[in-house]
């Protein structure tokens, strides 16, 4: 008797179903992407979460009535023809399973108008299908030129699938994730969705995903975000949106996002490149906000990696590697200094009859004259845009720490330096930053080599024992440049204040110091004059 049998069709469509649709987050998903590839400019949302049932509306081009009565049959797609096709994937669909899937899973109904007024029949009709994807029945209906998807009692045929979805709260973030994401990606498009017959929330268009961050992050300001472009061949570039370092950052690294071509990837090469160019920019245990759109050539993305194509193979990764993290030294060096909160709070109280409408994103640094020195501490710049305070400790820390980045060098000393009661973990730390230790004695070390910055210190000793304490060679840099930046309370005069000011504006992130903290206030000179009332007409009321 043979063991190996050929499985139903019936039964082949419910495992494909499975992969595809497996919570009421990627039947929403599924449905986004047709919206989306549809070219809809608004999209609304309805999920009820009683009856697991949703349903999606756009304004997009349409269905044609041929058209419905395949939308729902296995396989079936307008988004690719040939096996060469799947290599030049230019729509978030394309595998024709979504249709599908949600008819073996759910009450499935379309109703489309062709968004075409040359169309010969611009009638709206509905089709309903049964759980194989066929047309049930079909008929005219009044409808506005785009298509209404509604999927109810979603998994209601299959119980065992049902009892194992995760509560429903997390299913609705699920969804709303998806959602934020998609609009981050597409930022023309208006997004409107209603829960359980309620409004829930809204995403508007904007012209760049700087307009679309600050409606999803409640914590993003005016001013907290830059925008960077990198322009690889004619075919491919890269759009970044990035917050400065010293006006925004998260407990969480939940806002370092990769998109490929219109759709956000699990992507941990890019992910990691992120990381490693702003090292050192923020505090201790703090992440940045990144969003990186990554559009590529189709020829050059493999998307046949997960069902659910949020993985994928990237040719020449390390090009793309390199030239994101360029880009995002360069916004960081082109991103100007803006404005503190602090700064925006005390012109709201000094007026607070009026409206004030914090000030846009600065301009790229430009050359600044030092004036004066504030407390042997801060120095006082004028530029053409208003002034800067700057911490002369940490300016200088960000100088010599890139310059350490790319000349760190450990060299010989004559004579040794006696350190005592090191552990053994200590020891192993100062040997993997290259400085040679040895036991000289009953709890007692001799330093035979040292990193060149600190040569001439007096502290070297007590440096070293703070070095001893990094975890890595990262934090062991920003620690020998923060020990050898010029001290607060050290007079300088205007030639040496200068000095740190121009070569502070030529550091690749001019915002913090390597441990994250800021480095320059900015008082624009818009603000200092609606601050004293310039704007004000004498002898008029």
């Amino acid at each position: 008797m043979a063991i190996i049998q050929t499985l139903p069709t019936a039964v082949v469509h419910l495992i494909a179903a499975g992969e595809v649709i497996d919570s009421l987050a990627a039947a929403t998903r599924e449905l986004l992407e047709n919206s989306i590839d549809a070219q809809a400019t608004r999209i609304n949302i309805s999920v009820w979460t009683e009856t697991l049932s949703i349903q999606v509306s756009d304004n997009g081009c349409g269905i044609s009535v041929e058209d419905l009565t395949l939308a729902a049959t296995p396989h079936t797609t307008s988004k690719i023809h040939t096996e060469q096709d799947l290599h030049q994937i230019n729509s978030l669909g394309f595998r024709g399973e979504a249709l599908q899937s949600l008819a073996q899973l759910a009450d499935l109904q379309i109703c489309s108008r062709l968004n075409n007024r040359e169309a010969l029949d611009n009638s709206g009709w509905q089709a309903n299908y049964d759980h194989m994807g066929n047309v049930q029945e079909i008929g005219a209906v009044a409808l506005s030129p785009g298509t209404v998807v509604t999927v109810r009692h979603l998994f209601a045929n299959l119980p065992a699938r049902l009892e194992k979805l995760p509560v429903i709260s997390q299913q609705l973030r699920k969804i709303q994730l998806a959602i934020q994401q998609m609009s981050i990606a597409h930022p023309h498009i208006t997004w409107q969705a209603d829960l359980d017959d309620r409004n829930w929330f809204a995403i508007w268009a904007g012209t760049g995903m700087h307009d679309i961050l600050p409606q999803i992050i409640s914590s993003i300001k005016s001013g907290d975000l830059v925008n960077g472009e990198s322009s690889i061949d004619p075919h491919s570039y890269i759009q970044l949106t990035l917050g400065l370092p010293d006006r925004i950052s998260r407990y969480r690294p939940d806002w370092v996002k990769v998109a490929i071509n219109g759709r956000f990837v699990q992507f941990p090469e890019m992910e990691q490149t992120i990381f490693a160019a702003l090292a050192r920019t923020l505090p201790s245990r703090r992440y940045p906000i990144c969003v990186a759109h990554l559009h590529i050539s189709p020829d050059c993305v493999d998307w046949n990696r997960h069902p659910a194509k949020n993985e994928i193979y990237l040719h020449e990764l390390d090009r793309w590697r390199d030239r994101l993290s360029a880009l995002i030294t360069q916004t960081l060096q082109t991103g100007g200094i803006s404005s503190s909160a602090a700064v925006h709070q005390l012109l709201r109280v000094a007026e607070p009859t009026q409206s004030y409408n914090p000030s846009s994103p600065s301009q790229p640094l430009q050359p600044v004259k030092a004036i004066a020195q504030v407390h042997d501490t801060y120095i006082l710049a004028e530029h053409p845009a208003g002034l800067w305070l700057i911490e002369q400790h940490v300016a200088d820390e960000r100088i010599l720490f890139e310059q350490i980045e790319h000349q760190w060098q450990i060299i010989a000393i004559e004579e040794p330096i006696i350190l005592k009661n090191l552990s053994e973990l200590r020891v192993e730390r100062l040997q993997a930053i290259s400085i040679e230790i040895e036991p000289f004695g009953e709890n007692l070390w001799a330093v035979r080599s040292i990193p060149q910055i600190l040569i001439d210190r007096a502290d070297i000793p007590s440096i070293l024992l703070e070095l001893s304490l990094q975890d890595d060679l990262l934090a062991a840099k920003a620690t020998a440049a923060c020990r050898s930046a010029i001290r607060n309370g050290t007079a300088l005069d205007l030639l040496a204040m200068q000095d740190i000011v121009d070569r502070w504006q030529n550091t690749r992130n001019p915002h913090t110091c390597p441990h994250g903290r800021p480095i320059c206030l900015s008082l624009e000179s818009t603000q200092l004059a609606r601050f004293f009332k310039r704007n004000w007409i004498i002898g008029k009321s």
